[in-house]
């Protein structure tokens, strides 16, 4: 608690920091309580009221299919950061566990991480499209997919931390004492090594978000009539120099959500890493 208490005092120094962080809360209790604040069904289609501009009634006018855009950008920030948020936990997880072994571990530690470069060597996106064109469509596989493409980023992190922590005197000090690798792991080295990971999770959500926005724009994600934020940036492009309100907003959501989830990364980094307190 007093190293939470510690890193939040240097944290709110950072006025943007601040900023960021609170436009990330607004997201996420709007992605909560998505189903309350929607004030339409984000599936019901009407012809009569297609192409709306924004006015009191529609915030964000409609779509195509008269529905209601500010509906669909709520639901779509619910499923958004919920794809975000589960793939970056799991790739974290798995990648934590791999770091591990790797970096405490010295004959596992070459096969690992030669595994871990050759998905490294393919960049993100394609990865995940390969993996979304093998899996198939829907929230489950997007998911996967994007969670098994991220995991190398964390691996690495972590086994370079524990090959550092590793060397450390109060981890000697535990194999003196006769603990197991287990406990030392568990109990000594990762609660050290977690500081980088906590950055490299958020920043990784906004990744993760990014990448299933690409996926269900070329059609390999989220299907409709679900409103997810880059299918919609697909179903609006054809409609973009007379309608460009359809495209617009759904851009807006996705760049404020990255740009707050890398500037409450940065804010971390500088708390988080004694080097760069002010």
């Amino acid at each position: 608690m007093t190293k939470l208490k510690e890193m939040f005092k240097y944290y709110k120094k950072s006025k943007i920091a601040v900023v960021g962080l609170i436009i990330l809360i607004i997201l996420i209790i709007t992605a909560i309580f998505a189903d309350f604040i929607a004030p339409y069904p984000y599936d019901v289609q009407d012809l009569s009221m297609t192409f709306l501009k924004p006015s009191k009634e529609h915030l964000m006018g409609t779509d195509n299919f008269g529905r209601d855009i500010f509906s669909r950008i709520v639901i779509g920030a619910k499923i958004s950061l919920q794809i975000g948020f589960i793939s970056v936990f799991f790739s974290m997880i798995i990648g934590i566990f791999i770091g591990a072994i790797a970096g405490y571990y010295r004959r596992f530690d070459n096969i690992l991480m030669r595994i871990m470069d050759v998905v490294l060597s393919i960049p993100q996106l394609i990865f995940a499209i390969a993996l979304a064109a093998a899996l198939g469509n829907g929230m489950r596989n997007l998911i996967l997919a994007v969670s098994i493409s991220s995991i190398p980023r964390y691996a690495r992190i972590v086994r370079s931390q524990v090959l550092s922590i590793k060397e450390r005197e109060f981890v000697e000090a535990a194999k003196m004492s006769g603990a197991s690798d287990l406990k030392i792991i568990l109990k000594y080295i990762l609660p050290n090594a977690f500081a980088p990971v906590i950055v490299e999770a958020t920043l990784g959500v906004g990744t993760s978000i990014l990448s299933a926005a690409a996926l269900s724009f070329i059609g390999m994600g989220i299907m409709p009539p679900k409103p997810e934020w880059g299918q919609m940036l697909s179903e609006g492009r054809a409609y973009i120099r007379d309608y460009p309100h359809m495209t617009l907003f759904p851009g807006l959501a996705i760049a404020l959500t990255i740009l707050s989830l890398n500037i409450v990364g940065d804010g971390l980094r500088d708390a988080l890493d004694p080097k760069l307190r002010r």
